[in-house]
């Protein structure tokens, strides 16, 4: 008998969601059964906003949660808003009381213990109730400065300090990562924004490092400490979501410590900004391990995050819908890998 195609919820149809509907529509054995909405996409169709065009497939209607996501509805619900688990708890809660697994592509999901421990431990229960998976991933956190370092230490016979850097574009983000990484800014607003935390920067940095540290063993000694500094275009800077006026902020600098007994064992070194290339920054991603035997890992130009954070949500499906139900990270699943076969065939009975 053949198996049916896997169901798939979209929750959020901005650029993140919107990419994931284009990639889910590429891919065979996979359909997408419902997209949650707000305000005045509820009621059109998603062919109103994505790239791809609808043909004959069958129509997706926009509608609120509520209506979309009933009690196994789907098999899973990729959740696109936020970037925060306090913010997406309650939106991943009601998924999993309908008996669904969650992908979320929240930067602090990625490792949820880092800093709200208790939430994590309450998903974990719920989701084990309902015997379903939650799992929070993304191009960063969820691979490039963390999962990707846990990997190529494999290789080590032992390891005495980590450094990930990524240089990256914020071009392909919406409105939101543009607001977070107070795009647009003065100088002033930004380090007012920083010191209220209204601009956040990069997300993600306490979770990567502590995903590391609990993958290698190292117990980490207080809090992660964090620098944030912005960056200032002196030439005009348009992207889709975003432009930029010279003297104001474009991007921000941000550099995440974890310190081991006291010593700085990993290190976190994160400039992102739209457009960089206009004024001759080269994107790039970079692990350099310490250790026996060292290990330097370069990628020029960087793996985009846009695309990569679309197609690490949408590629991790199978692993979700296998796993056994609770609260997973990227350390407890089968690593990503590209999917370009038929999506049922890779879920086990």
């Amino acid at each position: 008998m053949k198996k049916e195609n896997v169901r798939v919820i979209i929750w959020g149809l901005g650029a993140m969601g919107g990419g994931m509907a284009d990639m889910l529509l590429k891919k065979k054995g996979v359909d997408i059964v419902g997209v949650v909405g707000r305000g005045a996409k509820i009621g059109k169709s998603i062919y109103e906003f994505i790239q791809t065009e609808r043909g004959d497939r069958p129509d997706v209607i926009i509608d609120t949660y509520e209506n979309v996501i009933t009690e196994k509805a789907a098999d899973v619900v990729l959740l696109c808003t936020d970037s925060f688990t306090r913010n997406a708890f309650d939106k991943i809660k009601y998924c999993l009381e309908k008996k669904i697994n969650v992908v979320s592509s929240a930067e602090e999901m990625a490792y949820p213990q880092a800093q709200e421990p208790e939430l994590a431990a309450e998903m974990d229960r719920i989701a084990k109730e309902n015997g379903v998976t939650v799992l929070g991933t993304g191009i960063n956190p969820g691979l490039i400065m963390d999962l990707l370092v846990v990997c190529l230490t494999g290789a080590c016979i032992d390891v005495d300090h980590v450094t990930a850097r990524r240089v990256n574009s914020l071009s392909p983000f919406g409105p939101a990562v543009m607001h977070e990484q107070g795009i647009g800014t003065t100088v002033e607003e930004f380090k007012e924004g920083a010191a209220t935390g209204k601009i956040a920067g990069h997300v993600g940095f306490n979770e990567s490092i502590r995903m590391i540290s609990d993958a290698l063993g190292w117990k980490l000694s207080g809090k992660v400490e964090q620098t944030m500094e912005p960056i200032v275009t002196n030439v005009h800077r348009k992207a889709p979501y975003a432009e930029v006026q010279p003297g104001y902020v474009a991007g921000c600098a941000m550099k995440g410590y974890g310190y081991v007994d006291g010593e700085l064992k990993i290190e976190m070194d994160h400039p992102q900004q739209i457009e960089p290339e206009t004024e001759g920054t080269n994107t790039g991603d970079y692990v350099i391990i310490k250790g026996t035997p060292n290990i330097n890992m370069a990628n020029k130009p960087e793996v985009p995050g846009g695309i990569g954070t679309i197609a690490m949500c949408v590629n991790m499906i199978p692993h979700v819908i296998n796993a056994k139900p609770g609260l997973k990270t990227m350390i407890d699943l089968p690593v990503p890998r590209a999917i370009m076969g038929d999506m049922r065939e890779l879920i086990e009975e």
